[in-house]
């Protein structure tokens, strides 16, 4: 009965099929007549506008009663994260890129990086150093410039023999997260490198993960 007062026959379609949003495919609505864009996790549904089931989600009408209109959810109310239009379950390990490592937890995610996020200060054997990608290598690359390196092979010969041997290790404890939620910076002073000279450095951090903020959905058709 309720497919037969929304679904109409034959079926009359834009000819312009919509444009959806990055990772909502193109589907056929409720009626399998017109494609629609399929809605994403958390977006609001009905018959005609189904979710999208190839990322295993379904129309969960659980909420209907309270008057809040039925959402998509995973199938087995598992709690999962959406990060550039996929959506990933609760626990996965994943990579946004070679850079980054992610896990989705509790509907957000952590991240840790894979790249040594140092600092490195200028010195008097390389007083302009520049970090350039390698082609080949995901990770960036310290480098001094080219009349840097000629300074530093003229001064190869004076350089003192305490630097050919590891240094004591030295360094600062690692300060507190720049961010009190999200991603952040953590810095600290150290020597432990391998020309044993003192310089800054930091690496990502979390405290906590941030409150999300409730989306704001357009009204169901």
């Amino acid at each position: 009965q309720v497919c037969a007062q929304l679904c109409r026959r034959p079926c009359y379609c834009p000819w312009v099929p919509p444009r959806c949003p990055r990772g909502s495919p193109l589907v056929l609505d409720g009626c399998g007549c017109c494609k629609i864009c399929a809605r994403r996790l958390g977006e609001p549904c009905d018959f005609l506008h189904v979710c999208d089931q190839s990322q295993g989600l379904v129309c969960d009408y659980s909420s209907a009663s309270a008057g809040t209109g039925a959402t998509c959810n995973f199938e087995d109310d598992e709690e999962g994260c959406e990060v550039n239009g996929r959506v990933y379950r609760d626990g996965e390990v994943f990579q946004p890129s070679c850079k980054i490592q992610c896990q989705c937890l509790d509907g957000g995610f952590n991240c840790i990086p894979l790249c040594q996020e140092d600092v490195r200060l200028p010195t008097p054997d390389c007083p302009y150093p520049r970090r350039v990608e390698i082609p080949g290598k995901c990770c960036p690359e310290w480098i001094c410039e080219a009349q840097d390196q000629h300074l530093l092979r003229d001064a190869s010969s004076a350089v003192s023999p305490r630097l050919r041997y590891p240094c004591q290790e030295w360094g600062t404890e690692w300060s507190a997260c720049s961010a009190t939620c999200g991603l952040g910076f953590a810095t600290r002073v150290s020597n432990q490198n391998r020309f044993c000279r003192l310089e800054t450095q930091r690496r990502l951090c979390m405290a906590r993960p941030c409150p999300a903020l409730p989306a704001a959905f357009p009204a169901v058709s």
